[in-house]
């Protein structure tokens, strides 16, 4: 497991003084110096002794094939390509198209604070074509289409805040969209506020199955959404305090919009929710009946979890739309510690028998794709 990860608010409070464009690109100067790293691809080969054919290397300060994720992935074409990101700071925005399948995402050091992709765009801000908003798809800061994509020891974050824009409405600000099948990340972090983590499919009819181990993930509003079948393993959730407001809730960890026809949505297993925020400022979950689907049946197992002080333990769940209850979805809770998983309100805490819980588990979800066994 990693050293604790400091929170995006703490980066950029870190680099307060310095200049508001720097952004995350100023969080750990030392990171950014390439004398601090005389071997910036660490285990997995250089240019000059390239681990396959088909591994490219970048470095922000020259010394490998690209100094830009992006201009790696647009010539990695086809499939099986591997990036070795060198530590620094990306601070562009990436999309993977569907027909880049079974690229691997390698953070050099092994360390996620070293390696950070990210960018500054949210929903409302104007394209620069001026045919309008980027939209909550669009304000992605990483995109991945393609199916049996991999990342490993990254971040991926959206530095965007609402202080910023403090009258804009569209503030949705999402770090990466992951539409693909067989997508794992393994112990990455995803850095943002609101609309973090947009686990989803590239259409109604595909459930794309998601891997989650080991990964830190924080926001505040609906910060872990979408549609896909994820499983997330020893995963840590940290929900933000929100200076704009002065009252509970301040916002929702998961916002699953499940298809009817998907028997299997989000699963977290053997994680934890912790908070900055108040006592009971947040919900665990709310769901997510999109316009564009009005058939979904969002679902959510929370299982063998610590849930915080900073959950709402009495009403952990909420409505998006009271049209939708919460209770006619597929909420459910198995052998939850810690104070936010007080059973104060046994009908507010809907739980698995143990056969239930026999049918909730990464095999399950996951089927005949295992992404747990697989180390590099």
């Amino acid at each position: 497991m990693h050293r604790p990860a400091p929170s995006r608010r703490g980066f950029l409070l870190a680099t307060a003084g310095a200049g508001a464009a720097l952004g995350l690109a100023a969080a750990g100067p030392a990171l950014a110096d390439p004398r601090t790293h005389p071997r910036p691809f660490g285990r997995y080969g250089s240019p000059a002794a390239r681990r396959t054919p088909k591994t490219l290397y970048l470095d922000p300060h020259g010394r490998g094939d690209f100094t830009s994720v992006q201009a790696a992935v647009d010539a990695a074409r086809g499939d099986g390509w591997t990036l070795v990101l060198a530590p620094g700071t990306y601070r562009e925005t990436v999309s993977v198209d569907a027909d880049r399948t079974g690229a691997t995402w390698l953070g050099a050091s092994g360390d996620p604070r070293d390696v950070v992709i990210v960018y500054d765009n949210a929903a409302g801000t104007p394209k620069p074509d001026g045919s309008g908003p980027y939209g909550t798809s669009g304000s992605a800061t990483t995109t991945v289409r393609a199916d049996g994509f991999t990342a490993r020891a990254i971040t991926f974050a959206n530095d965007w805040l609402r202080a910023d824009r403090p009258d804009w409405t569209g503030t949705q600000a999402v770090a990466i969209k992951v539409m693909g099948d067989r997508s794992a990340f393994h112990d990455c972090r995803f850095l943002g506020h609101q609309d973090t983590l947009y686990a989803d499919t590239r259409d109604l009819d595909l459930f794309a199955r998601q891997y989650y181990a080991r990964c830190y993930v924080e926001g505040d509003v609906d910060f872990v959404f979408g549609r896909a079948t994820a499983v997330y393993e020893r995963c840590h959730f940290r929900t933000l305090v929100r200076p704009d407001l002065d009252a509970a809730p301040h916002g929702f960890v998961f916002a699953p919009s499940t298809a009817g026809a998907n028997p299997r949505g989000y699963l977290v297993v053997r994680g934890r929710v912790s908070s900055e925020a108040p006592d009971g400022y947040y919900k665990l979950a709310r769901p997510w009946v999109p316009s564009s689907d009005t058939t979904a049946r969002p679902m959510l197992t929370v299982r063998e979890t610590h849930l915080g002080a900073g959950l709402d333990a009495v009403a952990p769940y909420a409505n998006m739309r009271d049209a939708y209850p919460w209770q006619e979805q597929r909420f459910r809770e198995y052998r939850n510690t810690g104070p936010g998983a007080a059973t104060t309100v046994p009908e507010n805490r809907p739980q698995l028998t143990r056969a239930e819980a026999a049918a909730h588990t990464r095999e399950a979800y996951l089927g005949d794709w295992r992404p747990y066994d697989r180390r590099r």
